[in-house]
C-alpha cells in the first residue's frame, strides 16, 4: 500500500436502511486490529520456547475519530446511541487496503471547546461481533 490520504480512510454507520452513511466530519480518524495470544508453552517446550495456540484468543477492532459535527442530526445520533449503548452495523474504509464492517458500539464520546474555536468531539468505536473484510480490488 502506497501513500494515502488520511481523509480517505472513512467511519461509516448504518443509517438503518442498509446504507452506510459518512460519519459527521471526522478530521482524524485511527483504526487498530488486535488479536490476544493464548500462551501453551510447557515444561518440555521446544528450547523453553514460548508457544502460542493457533486460532485462540480474542480479536477486536477499535477506532477512534476526531472532528465537528456537520449538523444536529448526527450530533444527536451519536449522543443516542452512546447513551442507548446500541451496537450498530458499522464500516470501516481503508483506502486500498479494504473494507472491515460489522457491529460496533460507542466506548467513549468526547467534546469540546476552545474560547476562540469550533466544538469539537472524539469518538471511540469497539468491535461487538465478528466483522467481515472485503479487500480493495
Amino acid at each position: 500500500m502506497g501513500a494515502q490520504k488520511g481523509k480517505d480512510l472513512l467511519l461509516k454507520l448504518d443509517d438503518g436502511t442498509g446504507l452506510f452513511v459518512t460519519v459527521a466530519g471526522l478530521r482524524a480518524r485511527q483504526i487498530a486490529l488486535n488479536a490476544e495470544t493464548v500462551d501453551i508453552t510447557h515444561a518440555e517446550s521446544a528450547g523453553r520456547w514460548r508457544e502460542l495456540l493457533a486460532g485462540a484468543g480474542v480479536r477486536r477492532a477499535a477506532v477512534t475519530g476526531s472532528g465537528v459535527f456537520r449538523d444536529g442530526q448526527s450530533d444527536a445520533e451519536l449522543r443516542e446511541m452512546f447513551f442507548e449503548g446500541a451496537i450498530r452495523p458499522w464500516q470501516v474504509v481503508v483506502p486500498d487496503f479494504g473494507t472491515i464492517e460489522g457491529p460496533f458500539q460507542i466506548v467513549s464520546l468526547d467534546y469540546r471547546g476552545d474560547h476562540a474555536a469550533e466544538l469539537t468531539f472524539e469518538i471511540s468505536v469497539e468491535s461487538a461481533g465478528p466483522l467481515a473484510f472485503a479487500a480493495t480490488p
